[in-house]
């Protein structure tokens, strides 16, 4: 089973998330045409914001796999922030869309028709969202992709908002109150904008050079207290100064690791190597910098002759 998520990358699921917009994109806009909907019609824009994200992300997603290179020497990791903040924007646009042509139907109330095959075809493309959405989602974590994670996200919104539709034309069905059908579209709007401002933050983060998921810092945590050793009360091996950064799908930790003076340079770089393979192991996609220093000497960070 890993070996299936592993072959299901971040490229080959975003080319099939493009094709499956197409297709929920034709179904949508052909439900509202039907019906007139304007509930079924924010179904369908909102449609069209996963395709222009899924082209995107699928660009992103190439654009991080390249090497290092002179001008990028740590990589192109970062490039999968990108791809969800421009998302996040899509999405917000698509809402403020989406309320302007609800008001204008909240204003004028018209009937709907032909609502039977309207919800047939919204039901049908939301299946297809969400089984692509599921697999999308498991195979982000695999990959530790932050694109794969925001279109998943994106696309399991949309099954809300369908689901949302579906019931709200219901109603309208069964109460004839047709004012309904555009209230419904502003509360599609309001959720999907509320997603939308989630992924800018998420973006956001990333940029910043956020730190790495607890569960990883615990990991990393647990390896330093294994190569830790104490002699008599006196520590012998410590570590300090642990920065930790998170840049895609790669985890860096960076570090001090204290050890005797009289230690020769070749046993030093021996337990480096050591705890460098056991982070690595412990942490996959972990880059760690270790600076090797002797036990009584001390770093000191955040000088303020620095920060001028």
């Amino acid at each position: 089973m890993a070996r299936v998520w592993q072959r299901l990358t971040p490229k080959r699921l975003l080319a099939v998330s493009v094709a499956v917009a197409l297709a929920t994109i034709a179904l949508k806009t052909l439900a509202w045409w039907l019906t007139g909907s304007v509930g079924l019609l924010s179904d369908a824009m909102e449609s069209g914001v996963n395709l222009a994200a899924a082209l995107f992300g699928l660009w992103m997603v190439t654009v991080a796999a390249r090497p290092a290179d002179d001008d990028h020497p740590y990589g192109h990791h970062k490039a999968e922030y990108f791809s969800s903040g421009f998302e996040g924007i899509l999405i917000i646009v698509a809402a403020l869309g989406i309320v302007w042509a609800a008001l204008d139907r909240l204003w004028s109330p018209q009937p709907l028709q032909r609502l039977d095959w309207g919800l047939v075809l919204s039901v049908f493309s939301a299946a297809l969202n969400g089984a692509l959405a599921w697999v999308m989602l498991r195979a982000s974590r695999v990959h530790r992709s932050l694109a794969l994670e925001a279109d998943a996200r994106h696309l399991f919104t949309d099954v809300w908002t369908s689901a949302g539709v579906v019931v709200g034309l219901g109603l309208v069905v069964a109460t004839g109150w047709w004012w309904l059908d555009p209230l419904i579209a502003i509360a599609v709007a309001l959720n999907i904008a509320r997603e939308g401002v989630h992924l800018l933050w998420r973006s956001s983060q990333g940029l910043m050079d956020e730190a790495v998921e607890p569960e990883a810092r615990a990991a990393i945590d647990a390896v330093l207290a294994d190569f830790a050793h104490t002699r008599g009360g006196v520590e012998i091996i410590r570590f300090d100064h642990v920065h930790t950064r998170k840049a895609g799908q790669r985890r860096y930790v960076d570090l001090h690791m204290h050890m005797p003076a009289h230690w020769t340079l070749g046993r030093a770089a021996a337990l480096r190597a050591s705890v460098e393979q056991a982070l690595m192991s412990a942490v996959p996609g972990l880059r760690a910098t270790i600076q090797l220093l002797p036990t009584d000497v001390e770093a000191h960070f955040d000088d303020p002759r620095d920060l001028k």
